[in-house]
């Protein structure tokens, strides 16, 4: 049998580090399907639904540097976009491939027929698609290069009678390169901004994901300028460990600790961010960005310096010329108020509620003191992202993973199958709202067809609590946020998994325990506090104003139970802001 461009471009993904692809197989990927089987070293992880495939290739590729998912003809992988965005916006290395009708019916409104450029333009870094024997391993090349180097996805369209024509041995198109350069402001831009933080009394630190690789670095800085450090959502896990002075993360999930440095700080350090929420950021202390792509500096804030470079490099050649402060009354009244802010979220973990309203600060303060060392954890976006945000503490081996760019429903389920099958031996929590696992309930079965052993962790509120919370805020009734939901623990035992049903605060402990114990994939349902609310940072005049008119239309609409039981939930909030 001669060798198609199927076996051609999967030999090329084996080449290239691929060890698996998520996909639904059928019709113009079969090709595809059946050169995997034959080559033997790529696993094909049949998901139900292609979304999840794409979330769990991003999961994968964050972890392991790259991954592949794919999608049939139209429908297939249309279904793929939303999990690519997500990867896109996350920086993951992700290979998507696109298949669609066969090439002599493009441009006749064919069954199943999409035009593949159009539709992934905005959420890839390379979108092409090959008609011919001679394209399709020169583009399976380019996708792979820009997919590793530009940290984003690739898309490669590949037709199925494409994949099925003999191979075209293209010498030029078979290897992957992996370059590792130094990058790096220039010596002046390094001499100058060490001058800007030579004497200055009052500097701040703020880390992103690109300063995660540094993290002893930032450390060292930190030290010599006596400076706190804050961090973002998805740096967390990376810089928050053995780090003397870090004072939390700032934005809507954070903490009044690190607002508190950032706005009260003369000289602020961006490191690796990107950081969206411009309101955090403050209007008074000169900003220098360092970022390793530059066409991100200022886009949030005004700057007094910005410079490209990686973190590390450019930490590594900074630091031997400064002087270490020695006024450390910035740094220590920070960290002292750090600890007060530590102290006042105890409580909500004190308080662990009652049957079926659990507090769920109280659930992810468990989990974190109950998760392995190296644990991986899926978030799902909404109220579950708060409480793991505050909760969960970094180790410098834990993993985090989110929709912390795109801002999605649904991915934590998705992204613990990639998580599972990425980094098998390690314990892996996908933590899911009940709004967000409801999405793409069906994929439970793909944890349970490969006996993968994630423990997936339900925040049962009931009621889509983020979006209830953005109603309050801004002085609406909660319409349409409150959800039926079925027996989760009901369902995931009927696909195969070990489940349990939490309603009571004094089991919350021995359960968690129990199901992180158990072999295989694991599901428990936790009746959370529907009327937990997550304040930021800092909370704004118009935020109390909102929140006072949503009870008062409350009150007028006869819903005086429900103002009632907010209040009684939240009167540790309520007291420190009203």
């Amino acid at each position: 049998m001669a060798k198609l461009v199927a076996d051609q471009l999967v030999e090329m993904l084996a080449n290239a580090g691929i060890k698996r692809i998520y996909a639904v197989t059928g019709d113009s990927l079969n090709h595809i399907n059946d050169a995997v089987r034959r080559d033997g070293r790529i696993q094909w992880i049949h998901v139900r639904h292609e979304e999840v495939g794409a979330y769990a290739a991003g999961a994968e590729a964050q972890l392991n540097g790259l991954a592949c998912c794919a999608g049939s003809s139209g429908p297939g992988h249309v279904h793929l976009i939303n999990g690519l965005y997500d990867a896109h916006r996350s920086g993951a290395s992700v290979l998507a491939i696109a298949s669609p009708c066969a090439t002599n019916e493009f441009g006749s409104d064919y069954f199943q027929e999409t035009n593949t450029i159009k539709l992934f333009a905005d959420c890839s870094c390379y979108n092409q698609i090959a008609t011919t024997a001679e394209q399709a391993p020169r583009m399976m090349q380019a996708a792979l290069q820009h997919a590793v180097h530009k940290h984003g996805v690739a898309v490669l369209g590949l037709p199925g009678d494409v994949a099925a024509t003999d191979a075209k041995e293209i010498p030029t198109a078979m290897a992957l390169y992996h370059p590792h350069p130094v990058i790096c402001p220039s010596p002046e831009e390094l001499k100058a901004l060490a001058d800007l933080l030579t004497g200055a009394e009052k500097i701040a630190i703020y880390c992103g994901l690109g300063a995660v690789a540094a993290h002893d670095e930032v450390v060292a800085l930190s030290h010599l300028l006596k400076a706190p450090v804050a961090y973002s959502f998805r740096a967390k896990m990376g810089i928050q460990y053995n780090n003397p002075n870090e004072v939390g993360m700032t934005g809507l999930l954070g903490l009044a600790s690190a607002y508190k440095s950032m706005h009260e700080a003369d000289i602020l350090l961006l490191l690796g961010t990107d950081f969206p929420y411009s309101p955090f950021i403050p209007e008074k202390a000169k900003i220098v960005q360092i970022d390793i792509q530059p066409e991100r500096l200022g886009r949030r804030a005004s700057l007094e310096m910005g410079l490209c470079g990686d973190i590390r490099d450019t930490l590594k050649a900074l630091l031997p010329s400064l002087k270490e402060n020695t006024d450390r009354d910035f740094l220590d009244s920070m960290l002292e108020f750090y600890q007060e802010v530590k102290n006042k979220m105890q409580t909500y973990v004190e308080d662990t509620g009652e049957e079926d309203a659990i507090s769920p600060e109280f659930v992810a303060a468990t989990l974190n003191k109950i998760a392995a060392h190296d644990a991986i954890f899926t978030v799902d976006t909404g109220m579950t992202n708060v409480w793991t945000a505050r909760y969960l503490e970094g180790t410098g081996q834990r993993t985090l993973l989110g929709s912390f760019n795109h801002g999605s429903m649904a991915n934590a389920m998705p992204q613990a199958i990639g998580a599972a099958l990425a980094q098998p031996g390690r314990e892996v929590f996908a933590l899911c709202g009940d709004g967000g696992l409801t999405m793409l309930l069906g994929d439970l079965m793909t944890i349970s067809q490969y006996r993968l052993p994630v423990k997936v962790i339900v925040f049962n509120n009931r009621a889509l609590g983020m979006v209830k919370l953005e109603m309050e805020v801004a002085g609406l009734p909660d319409w349409q946020t409150n959800m039926v939901n079925p027996d989760f623990a009901a369902v995931a035992a009927a696909m195969g998994f070990t489940a349990y049903t939490i309603h009571k605060p004094e089991e919350v402990e021995a359960v968690l325990t129990q199901a992180g114990e158990t072999k295989g994939p694991v599901l428990v349902n936790v009746f959370t506090n529907p009327e937990s609310l997550a304040m930021p940072p800092k909370v704004e005049f118009a935020q109390m104003k909102g929140f006072a008119l949503w009870m008062g239309k409350l009150i007028l609409g006869g819903r005086y139970e429900d103002v009632f039981d907010a209040v009684k939930s939240n009167y540790k909030h309520l007291k420190d802001v009203l």
